[in-house]
């Protein structure tokens, strides 16, 4: 995987949250469709490691015990994913 700057692994996480949540919905019809889970089970572990890689190289993206902290506590840092 190509080292990502801030904004370009936030964008590729809102691109493989989108796809996992519009494959999920169309498991939920298809539950039968192999191809479809195994798409969804491929972009769920992209998505698992390209937060794992955001997170420790910027920093926790959600808390309250889902996301855990190195120290200093770097839930307070600036700038927010969702103030670029």
């Amino acid at each position: 995987m190509k080292k990502m700057g801030r904004k370009e692994l936030l964008r590729k996480l809102q691109e493989l949250e989108f796809a996992a949540v519009d494959i999920n919905l169309y498991l939920d019809t298809h539950p039968e469709n192999q191809q479809a889970l195994m798409d969804y089970n491929s972009i769920s572990q992209q998505l698992l490691e390209h937060k794992q890689i955001f997170e420790m190289n910027y920093g926790p993206l959600i808390n309250f015990g889902f996301s855990p902290s190195k120290y200093p506590w770097a839930w307070v840092n600036e700038p927010w994913p969702w103030q670029e």
